[in-house]
Order: C-alpha cells, then structure tokens, then sequence
C-alpha cells in the first residue's frame, strides 16, 4: 500500500494538459481526456517514501509522475541490489503489474519530493482493451516473455540487461526531443513569463528582443523565479529582462543526446536553446534526457552536488564504476565513457573540496588544485590512481607565506585521505599535493617547468612528463592558465626540450613483430600478454603531448590535442582519422576488458592476452598498432637524430 502524504482532487483542465504531453496519451481525442481527468487524482509522495514491494503491493492505479522522480529495483536471494534505473517527469509506474494482474514486479521508491497522477487500475485496463494505439505503446514496451527471461537472468548473473530503449541516449537527436518554442519578450513582465509558464506548463521560457522575435537574448526558469524573484521580494511588475540569464547556452538540433547530457553536467546547466538552420527551435532540460535512459548518470550527478558529509561522498564514488559498466553495455565510445567519468570525478572533488574548505575554513591566497597524468587528459578508466598538486598565489610578505604554508599542509592531508576513502589510491610515485614539493606557489611551479624545459634531462623528463598534462580541477583556474601560458611560451622556443620528448615517445617499441605479429611477454606474472597501455596507448599520448607543446596547443586530453593539431592544419585528416581511431579501439578493448575483470572480482589491469580476442580483434588491434609507426614517422622527420 502507498503511503502517501497529501491526496489532492485536481482540476480535470489540469489533468488533461498533463496528459496531452506525455505518451501515449498524447495519441487520445478530447472527450476520452477530459473523461480521465475526472477519474484522476494527484498524491504527494515525500523523498524515500516507498510506492511497490515486488512480490508484494497491490497495484490499484497506473502512477503517472508530474513532478519529482523514483527509483525502480529488484534484489536477489542475498538481498543485494541486481537492477536499479530511475524514472523522471512523464513516465509511468504500475502498468505492467495491472495488465498482468500481478503484483508489483519491481520496488519502487522515491528519490525526491514526488507529485503523481494516479489513474484507476479499472479505467487503465479499459483503455488498453478498447484503444488499439495506446494498447500498443505499453504492450510493445514490456511483453510477458522479455521481462521474465530479462529478469530471470538479473537474478541469476547479477548483470543488468537493459533494454533496446535505453540506447537512446547514443541514437536519438537532441532536436527529435523539442516538441513546441515557448517565449516572451525582454519587455514583459516578469508576472506576464510567470503567467505563460503556468498556462504551458514548462520549466522555462526563452526571452526575445522585442525589435525581433528571432533574436533570442535570454532564458528565465522556474529557478529563477523562485530564487530572483519570490525568495528576494522582487517587484513582479518588473521586465523579464531584470531576472533572465544572457547569453543562452546552445546545443544543435542534431547533437546526440549523450552529447548534450556531458555538456548539461559539466557546465551544471540544466536548460540548453536548440538551434536548428540557425534558429532557435525549442530548449531541452535535464528532465528530457533522463527521461532516455533508466541508470542515467545525471541522477547520481545530482546526488554528489547536494551531498553534506564526507562520507556521503565516499559511497556515491563507489557507484560511478555501475554507472560506466552500464554505458559500455549500452555500446557508448571510448572517448564518451572517458568523459563520463572525469565530470563525475571532478564533481566528487569539487563538492569534497567545497566541504573541506566549509571545514577549515577560507584559504589565506588563492589556490588552484591541479589533476595530472591520465586526470588531466580526463582519460581516466576503471583502475585510476590520483596524481594531483596545489598551485597557489604568490604569497606577499613572510606572514602570508607561513599562513598558506601551514593552511594548505593540512588541507592537502584531509583531501588525500578523503580521496583514498573514495576509492583513489594513492600515487606510487607520491606525485600528490601530500607531497610538499608539489604544494607551491605559482613562482615555485614556474621554476620547475622553466628548469625542465631549459636543461632537458632525459631521465628526469620522463618522469617529468606527467606534470605537462595539468588541468584545473578546482578553485581559480586562472592560476592554472597562467601557468600553461608560461609552460606554451618556453616548450615552444626550445627544440632541444621537443626534441628530448620525441626520441622519449619513439622510443615505446611498437607491440609487433617484422611479420606483424603481437610482441608479448614470454614469461613471468602476464606471460603471453601485453600492456595495452603502456606499448598501445602511451605513444598516442606522447605523441599528441609532443606536437601540443610545439603548436602551443593548451588542449590535454589526446582525442581534443589531435582534433586541435587537425584543425590548426598540424595533421592532415587521413592520419588524424586514423589515430583517432585507432586510439579509441583500444581504449574500447581496455574498458571492456577492464569491466570482465571486475565483474570475475579480480583487480582491474592492462594487461590483454591478445590470443583470447576474436579474429576480428586481433586484425583491428594489428591496424591499431600500426599506426603507432606512422606516427613515430611523422615525430623522426621534425626531430632526426643528427
């Protein structure tokens, strides 16, 4: 039985606005609407309040979810969680207990303040015996024989299987999911906008220059009328132009939606304009893209941004491997998944930083936290140590000097023991802001990239090149850019440092024989393996890094430093293409092969015994590894041994 809070009888006109917006009511005539909207009523269902017990519940209505969202799940004999996805604005619980006259097959639960509509389960069935359309829609979504083979299986391998719908996110366009443009003029006011969301029923409204109704020049959002208007006793006769955001973040129509949900959670932007042929059609919310996919990522994005406590972060960054098993099982690109979980790594530290300062208080100067290696190139996979230092303001007299100092000493101790308690081990080679030598003020750090770049030791660049793939992962990233400006401008004068990297980079042996045969280990630990890794992806890295530093390109992460070197007319576009993907391929076969070992329970490793691909693979690694020469080729022509 639900226990619901507060049951509210609903206007029958409001009813049917709701149910014209979503499917597969959408599909049904007037007269049919208006009679469900006198059968509905809305519940208000507090955040982790419990709907359906599998096995258990009595499902008396079909739930429609107007505002807020649930967990859907299933636990096995051990009583461990085998299948969790989530469900947003507009889709439906209950329905595939009611048409098989079961209870609930699923537990569900919300996540969040939750508002439903709630349809008998008698006027349900009705509709779907005599409405052939809308019979159609839920029968095609969930027949008999999938569910039960799909859940039979979860119960028994603890692997999720998902859906073909859930491949949305890789296939659908953005601009397939704007349905109508909603927008006032600047000169409105701001109690006009309100009144217009409220008759459409959307979360926003862009703002048009009242010259031209083509010129979009802002965006209002139920936010900000909450947060700019009521909660700060604004004059609601005010313009909308007082309270709207300029300019608006676009996305094009044809960007996929996996695209536009990276850009909404690494800029935290939740309403994005999509502009199609120039014009902006329509805006599309976080909402719509959850929507997409059951065990989508903007939930747990949301969940490490409103966490309190420390150790509330500790278990939402052991979920972020679930998150990425799933998008690989989905068939997401290489470069995707590596996107995916550097936004949710960065927000992990983001929101543990943001407390920690709340907990020590404000820094006595400026800092920057700076990620290096594979986190500053946001290459991270499943097996990621950290590599990370503090770049902080020069300080301006002795007193200041020993306030940061002592200040940014302890501050780097709590980070790194949180960060381990998260799941990120330490570095071997104790390249951490722990570490005082890499807990400096900006002059500090200048010297050092000065000191690596004017006496080039090969010995000591090659444990130094790590540092040249630095990004700001928190606070003032200005210091960060002042420091790549300072680290382009000396790389790019001085050809006997570019000239150390390269030989550096050639000197990786490429992982086949004269007779294009793989080069393994022949004996030890990983015998008959190789380090896809080490002699697959390193020199990718390398090389990109080599040619970034040259062309003073700030880029860090390969796939982008590539694309840059291509677009700056540094790499022509056939051996672009073909690194591009060559280096994708096998950051595919490292995270597949990465998810098997982790779902046998054995640590995550780089090792692959190329023996135990298909055929297929193995041709495709071999032109993968090829390209490495074309590479080194390019590398020994700019810098020939004399």
């Amino acid at each position: 039985m639900s226990q619901n809070a507060d049951v509210h009888v609903v206007a029958p006109e409001m009813a049917v606005s709701f149910l014209k917006g979503i499917m597969p009511f959408d599909s049904l005539d007037d007269a049919t609407l208006n009679d469900l909207a006198r059968h509905c009523r809305v519940d208000f269902y507090p955040k982790g309040t419990r709907l359906l017990t599998t096995g258990e519940t009595e499902i008396t209505h079909l739930y429609l979810i107007q505002r807020g969202g649930v967990k859907a799940f299933i636990k096995d004999e051990q009583g461990e969680v085998t299948l969790k996805d989530f469900r947003g604005v507009g889709a439906y619980i209950g329905a595939l207990g009611i048409i098989r006259g079961t209870p609930a097959n699923l537990n569900i639960e919300t996540v969040e303040d939750t508002f439903c509509f709630l349809l008998p389960r008698e006027i349900f069935l009705k509709l779907v015996a005599q409405e052939p359309t809308f019979a159609h829609y839920y029968l095609k979504s969930f027949s008999e024989k999938i569910v039960t083979t799909a859940y039979n299986e979860l119960r028994h391998h603890k692997v999720s299987k998902r859906s073909g719908d859930d491949l949305y996110l890789f296939s659908v366009r953005v601009g397939d999911l704007v349905k109508s443009l909603r927008k006032v003029s600047s000169a409105s006011s701001i109690q006009q906008a309100a009144a217009s969301m409220a008759e459409f029923r959307v979360g926003s409204l862009l703002v048009y220059d009242p010259m031209n109704e083509e010129d979009i020049v802002g965006i209002i959002t139920d936010r900000d009328l909450r947060g700019k208007v009521v909660a700060a006793g604004l004059d609601y006769n005010l313009p909308v132009k007082e309270i709207m955001t300029s300019p608006v973040q676009s996305v094009l129509s044809q960007s996929l939606c996996f695209d536009v949900l990276l850009k909404m959670m690494g800029t935290s932007i939740h309403h994005l304009a999509v502009e199609r042929g120039g014009r902006v059609i329509g805006v599309v919310t976080s909402h719509d893209i959850m929507l997409l996919q059951g065990h989508s990522p903007y939930y747990l994005f949301k969940e490490i941004r409103g966490q309190q406590e420390f150790s509330g972060l500790y278990v939402l960054a052991q979920k972020i491997p679930e998150v990425i098993r799933s998008l690989i099982k989905e068939g997401a690109k290489a470069g995707n998944i590596t996107q995916m979980i550097a936004i949710l790594n960065d927000h992990i530290l983001e929101r543990m930083l943001t407390l920690l300062e709340e907990e020590l208080g404000p820094p006595p100067v400026p800092y920057c936290w700076l990620l290096m290696g594979s986190e500053g190139r946001r290459e991270q996979t499943f097996k990621t140590d950290q590599d990370n230092a503090i770049l902080y303001a020069d300080p301006v007299n002795a007193e200041e000097k020993s306030a940061a100092e002592s200040y940014f000493k302890k501050f780097a101790a709590k980070a790194i023991d949180h960060l381990v308690n998260c799941g990120y081990p330490l570095c071997p080679g104790e390249i951490m802001a722990i570490n005082p030598k890499w807990c400096q003020p900006l002059s500090v750090w200048k010297g050092y990239f000065s000191h690596w770049i004017d006496a080039p030791d090969p010995a000591e660049l090659l444990h130094a090149t790590i540092f040249f793939d630095f990004r700001s992962g928190f606070g003032d990233s200005n210091l960060a850019r002042e420091l790549r400006r300072h680290l382009n401008k000396k790389a790019r004068a001085k050809d006997i440092f570019l000239f150390h990297l390269a030989r550096q980079c050639m000197s990786t042996r490429v992982p086949l024989s004269f007779f294009k045969n793989f080069i393994v280990n022949r004996d030890g630990e990983h015998k008959n393996q190789l380090n896809i890794k080490h002699q697959g992806l390193t020199p990718f890295v390398n090389f990109a890094r080599v040619l970034a530093l040259k062309h003073g390109i700030s880029e860090t992460n390969t796939l982008a430093r590539l694309k840059a070197l291509f677009a700056g007319d540094f790499l022509d576009q056939e051996l672009w293409a073909a690194a591009n993907d060559a280096y994708e391929l096998q950051m595919q076969q490292r995270l597949i092969h990465q998810l098997a070992q982790i779902e046998e329970g054995v640590l995550p490793d780089n090792h692959i015994n190329p023996e135990q691909l298909s055929d297929l693979e193995r041709r495709m690694l071999k032109e993968a590894f090829a390209v490495i020469e074309r590479l080194y080729s390019v590398l020994d022509k700019m810098y020939p041994v004399a």
